[in-house]
């Protein structure tokens, strides 16, 4: 059994199997465990039992106060997803009633392109340019899933309202940990008051991924289709454009990783052929994802300065944050 730094030990597999029983699931021994690495917090383990190959997904054994929450949540999505054309993990069965809160998932076939390419990806730039473009095509995919199957999922009302003052909010907060000497980010409140003063009217509301870039894909081997979109942590009903203008705004990033990608404007093309929303405000949605993804990023930099995260990891967030904002003038500025 493989350990790393992956608790393993927080699952109990006699109770495990005890419960797969009880879902019909083929029977024997549970084999061939093996964590599975990546940036979630909670636990991930491969395993095999009846011939069959699985993942499961759990919360760490001392678990955050909103993990059982947010498995609940990723689950209930799962399961709406299986029967549509959106690439995500395919749920097998969970346990969402009682606690600990899992889930059990088929295993991806799929790679992800921030670790490393195939030799047939690196070796064929069409294939790389048409990942880009298969990543539009994924969230286009989600953004037609019928919001109306996740009743109660998310606040939908007032989403594009509460952005800007959430989001200031969140950055107020960080004034309260020792040693932050405030966020010093150029264009702050020229971005803050230009995404309020051209705010879209309305919108259609969809499914959310929340946190769609290409280090949350899975893409196939033998070509560039998404395999998966993968960590659901922060999905929701919201403006599933807001995922679209998350996607641009991290693209830059995505170069190293895939040289030769289309350009931010193909991607916006690609999607408006596949999609039927109003793309006139694009932009809006980039500097919204610019806006709130720095805020995010400027919490790790306020921890560091406090002790409480590494400062280079911090210094490093903070540059990110300044990139972010620089960018978004970019698309203020057309």
């Amino acid at each position: 059994m493989t350990s790393t730094h992956i608790d393993v030990g927080a699952v109990d597999f006699a109770a495990l199997g005890g419960w797969m029983d009880g879902q019909g699931l083929p029977g024997g021994q549970i084999t061939e465990v093996a964590p599975v690495l990546g940036g979630t917090q909670n636990v991930m383990v491969r395993f095999e039992r009846g011939g069959r190959p699985y993942i499961l997904r759990r919360p760490p054994l001392h678990a955050r106060q909103k993990s059982n929450e947010v498995l609940r949540r990723e689950a209930r999505l799962l399961g709406v997803l299986r029967d549509t054309r959106v690439p995500a993990p395919r749920l097998i069965a969970a346990q969402t009633a009682e606690e600990p809160v899992f889930y059990l998932m088929e295993p991806v076939d799929g790679f992800n392109p921030s670790t490393g390419l195939p030799a047939l990806h690196a070796g064929d730039p069409a294939i790389r340019h048409r990942m880009g473009l298969e990543a539009a095509a994924a969230l286009a995919e989600l953004g037609r899933v019928d919001p109306g199957r996740l009743p109660g999922f998310g606040h939908p009302e007032g989403f594009l309202e509460r952005q800007v003052p959430r989001w200031l909010g969140e950055l107020e907060s960080y004034g309260r940990l020792d040693g932050y000497p405030g966020p010093d980010i150029p264009h702050l409140d020229a971005t803050a008051a230009w995404l309020e003063a051209n705010r879209p009217a309305g919108f259609t509301p969809g499914i959310m991924h929340g946190d769609y870039h290409f280090a949350n894909l899975m893409f196939a081997h033998d070509g560039p289709r998404v395999a998966a979109i993968v960590d659901w942590e922060m999905c929701t009903i919201g403006d599933p454009l807001l995922d679209l203008g998350w996607l641009l705004a991290t693209w830059p990033s995505n170069n190293g990783h895939v040289p030769g990608l289309p350009s931010p404007e193909a991607l916006v093309a690609y999607y408006a052929e596949l999609s039927d929303r109003d793309l006139s405000a694009v932009d809006w949605y980039a500097v919204l994802a610019c806006f709130k993804l720095g805020i995010i990023l400027e919490g790790s930099h306020a921890r560091a300065c406090a002790g409480k995260a590494p400062k280079d990891i911090g210094d490093l967030l903070h540059q990110t944050t300044l990139d972010l904002f620089a960018r978004a003038q970019t698309w203020i500025s057309q």
